[in-house]
């Protein structure tokens, strides 16, 4: 009978993703609009890579960063869209058990990264208005260097814990996965484990560094806010708010769609919401970046328009 048990807990070797519709017509709809907005992101984000690297004036910590968080975008969408692509046009909509570990693993850990980049990015923007005497001193390019390094490594290792805790729970015969990429929510929901430990210990690494890097965000951008009312005129005040206001947007969207998703319990919200809340930070929001800090961006705009006409 132990034996019969043993063949009960079928370990499964591939999962298959449901993605968004049964409909073909439907489908080949959503890989039209992916697809553009994959290549339209992929693009966005490699012009801001070679604007940064090729203009001299634009070799400021604040830019380099900006590089990183482009890099990111591009690694983090790339993880997810090439994938979906691919099962919104096959039949079987398959993923390997190996394969779907290793996506969750760069998803959350690509995640991580953006948070602890966002706050460095706040930081430097406190700096830069609040302590202006002192930025050259304080963002050296080795303090650049040392944020920049420390984001993308704790990064790598804030996405262990959860990735080996949800590759170690038993996923029994049935291994549909309803949603479009290897997310935490759908794989708990797929196990025949109990999963009430990996639960709390995902939940309680999210919040810690959800919580800690929005903190550190808010801080800076309240203490920003602050240092800008006291500029006596409008257009002081104007000049100086220009400089932060991209990175507040992408920081506001960013946090908007991470925390509706990752802290609070996922089991009450419907599958199909879950999907449209993920396509927002799966596919918008890496298409958003480039966008917002190109149209906003002067110095950003006149170093393309130089990098053009140059060519």
């Amino acid at each position: 009978s132990s034996f019969q048990e043993m063949t009960n807990i079928t370990t499964v070797v591939e999962f298959r993703l449901l993605g968004f519709s049964s409909n073909p017509h439907c489908e080949i709809l959503l890989f039209t609009v992916f697809l553009v907005t994959y290549i339209v992101t992929i693009l966005g984000n490699i012009i801001v890579i070679s604007v940064v690297t090729l203009e001299p004036q634009l070799h400021s910590p604040m830019y380099k960063f900006l590089k990183n968080l482009s890099f990111l975008e591009v690694c983090y969408t790339t993880t997810i869209v090439p994938k979906m692509l691919a099962n919104l046009l096959s039949k079987r909509k398959s993923i390997s058990f190996l394969g779907c570990m290793a996506q969750l693993y760069y998803f959350i850990s690509l995640g991580a990264t953006e948070c602890y980049l966002l706050a460095v990015m706040a930081y430097d923007r406190f700096l830069a208005v609040c302590e202006p005497l002192h930025y050259g001193v304080a963002m050296t390019a080795k303090s650049y260097t040392r944020l920049a390094v420390g984001s993308w490594v704790t990064g790598v290792f804030t996405g262990f814990p959860p990735c080996l805790m949800v590759s170690r729970l038993h996923f029994c015969s049935y291994n549909l996965i309803d949603h479009f990429f290897c997310d935490i929510s759908p794989l708990l929901k797929l196990s025949c484990s109990d999963t009430t430990v990996t639960e709390v210990v995902i939940f309680i690494l999210s919040l810690l560094v959800l919580s800690s890097c929005f903190l550190l965000t808010l801080v800076s951008y309240l203490l920003i806010i602050l240092s800008i009312l006291k500029i006596p005129s409008a257009s002081g005040k104007r000049i100086t708010f220009s400089t932060c206001s991209s990175h507040l947007m992408v920081v506001t969207i960013y946090y908007a769609t991470m925390i509706s998703m990752y802290v609070r319990p996922t089991y009450n919200l419907s599958s199909e919401l879950n999907k449209a809340v993920s396509v927002l930070y799966t596919v918008v929001t890496p298409l958003l970046n480039p966008v917002i800090y190109s149209l906003r961006n002067k110095a950003f705009k006149k170093a393309l328009e130089k990098i053009v006409i140059r060519h």
